[in-house]
C-alpha cells in the first residue's frame, strides 16, 4: 500500500501558496485496511476515510466510467487493483494531478509540472466533457490563479465551449452552481469566474439575467467593461467579505423585488448575503446626500441602516456603497463614523428625564440628533 499527497496542497505548494488543506491517495490498499489502522469511513458512496489523529482526508485510489448525464453519472470503481495512474486520469486538471510520495518526491504523469511552468490550466482527457461541474470549476481555478499568471489552455476552452450546451448544464443542480460561484467570490480575482463562463456560453444558460446585464465586455477585450464587473472589481479592492462582492456584482440590476425574485429562484443563496443586498435596496436613497453631509440624510441612512445596533452589519453597507460609488467613498465613511459619534451622543434617557414621552420624545429625538450631526458637520467643515 503506498501513500500519496495530491492535488492542491501539491500545486499550492509548488507555487508558493500557503497549503489550506491536504488531501491523500492510497493505492494498492482495501477499505479493510483502512478500518483496521483505525480510519473512519466518511463518505457513504466514495471511498474516502479520516485519519483517526489528523482528521485529514485518504481516498483510495479509483477508476470512473461515465454511465449517464451530469456529474453523478458515473460508476466508481475501487480496490488495490486500481494503479496510481489510472487515479489521477480521470481528475480535471493537470495541475491538480501532482502527486507526492513519502519521501516527498514530486510525480507527474500527465504533465501538470510543463503545464505549471507555462501558467497553463489544461484538462487532462476529453473525460473531462463528462462531468458539467468541471466548466465551473475551470472558471473558479482561473478566478484563484489568475494573479499567478494562469491563463485557460486554448484546448481546454474549446472543450467548454462544447460543453455549454442546455442538454450537458441542465445536469447542474442549482446548489452545486451556488456553491461553485460562492468559493468564487472568495478567490483572488472573482470576476474571472463570470467572465470565462461568459466567453464559452455557460453564463447565459445558468444565469441568463447576469449575461445579459454583464454583455459583451467579456467576450470581446476591446468592449466597455459592464458596471456589475467594474462594482465586483471595486469591491475586491476594498476587501475580501464575499457577501458584499456578491451585493456589488449583482445590484446595479437588481433593484426591486421584481428584480430580485429570479435570483431567489436560481439559487440558494444564503440569507445574510440576500440581507445586505435588500438592506442596500433600502436605503441607496440617503447615501449620495448623506456624503455630502446633509444632517436629515445622514440620520435616515444610520438609522434605517441599524449603524448602532449592528456596526458590523453597517460596516460592509458602506463597503458596498463604496465599490458602487467610489468617488464619495472615503469622504463618505469618515464622516458617517464622525455623525454616528455624534448621533449616540444625543440619550433617549436625557430627554425622558426633561419630560418627553411616546410620540413627543420620538419626534425631539429626532431633532436633537439632527442638531448633533449638523453640529458636528460645520465642525469637520471649519
Amino acid at each position: 500500500m503506498n501513500i500519496y499527497l495530491v492535488g492542491g496542497a501539491v500545486r499550492d505548494r509548488l507555487l508558493g501558496i500557503p497549503v489550506k488543506d491536504r488531501d491523500w491517495l492510497v493505492v494498492g490498499g482495501t477499505e479493510d485496511e483502512m478500518l483496521e489502522r483505525g480510519f473512519v469511513r466518511a463518505d457513504g458512496v466514495f471511498p474516502v476515510f479520516l485519519h483517526p489523529d489528523s482528521g485529514e482526508e485518504y481516498a483510495l485510489a479509483r477508476r470512473e466510467t461515465k454511465t449517464g448525464p451530469g456529474y453523478k453519472g458515473f460508476d466508481v470503481e475501487y480496490g488495490p487493483d486500481v494503479t496510481l495512474e489510472e487515479d489521477l486520469q480521470r481528475r480535471d486538471f493537470t495541475i491538480n494531478a501532482l502527486v507526492e510520495d513519502e519521501q516527498g518526491e514530486v510525480i507527474d504523469l500527465v504533465g501538470g509540472l510543463e503545464d505549471m511552468e507555462q501558467r497553463r490550466l489544461r484538462h487532462i482527457t476529453a473525460a473531462f466533457s463528462e462531468d458539467p461541474v468541471r466548466l465551473l470549476r475551470a472558471a473558479r481555478f482561473i478566478a484563484r490563479l489568475s494573479p499567478q499568471g494562469f491563463a485557460l489552455a486554448h484546448e481546454t476552452f474549446r472543450l467548454m465551449k462544447q460543453m455549454a450546451t442546455p442538454e450537458e448544464l441542465s445536469a447542474l443542480k442549482p446548489e452545486r452552481i451556488w456553491q461553485e460561484m460562492k468559493q468564487a467570490l472568495s478567490e483572488p480575482e472573482p470576476w474571472r469566474f463570470f467572465e470565462v463562463l461568459q466567453r464559452c456560453g455557460a453564463l447565459a444558460l445558468i444565469l441568463p439575467q447576469l449575461a445579459e446585464e454583464i454583455g459583451g465586455d467579456a467576450t470581446h477585450s476591446d468592449q466597455p467593461v459592464s458596471e456589475p464587473i467594474l462594482a465586483l472589481k471595486r469591491a475586491v479592492a476594498a476587501g475580501t467579505d464575499p457577501r458584499v462582492r456578491f451585493a456589488a456584482l449583482l445590484y446595479p440590476f437588481c433593484q426591486g423585488p421584481a428584480r430580485t425574485r429570479w435570483l431567489k429562484e436560481a439559487l440558494p443563496v444564503e440569507r445574510d448575503y440576500l440581507d445586505l443586498l435588500a438592506q442596500a435596496q433600502g436605503v441607496a436613497r440617503f447615501y449620495p446626500k448623506a456624503a455630502q453631509g446633509d444632517a436629515e440624510a445622514t440620520l435616515d441612512l444610520l438609522i434605517r441602516g441599524r449603524a448602532q445596533q449592528q456596526p458590523e452589519r453597517f460596516h460592509r453597507l458602506l463597503m458596498l456603497f463604496a465599490a458602487l460609488w467610489p468617488d464619495r467613498s472615503v469622504e463618505a465613511s469618515n464622516w458617517l463614523a464622525e455623525a454616528g459619534r455624534a448621533m449616540a451622543s444625543v440619550s433617549p434617557a436625557r430627554l425622558s428625564g426633561e419630560g418627553y414621552q411616546g410620540a413627543e420624545l420620538g419626534r425631539m429625538l429626532r431633532v436633537r440628533q439632527m442638531a448633533a450631526i449638523a453640529e458636528a458637520r460645520a465642525a469637520l467643515s471649519k
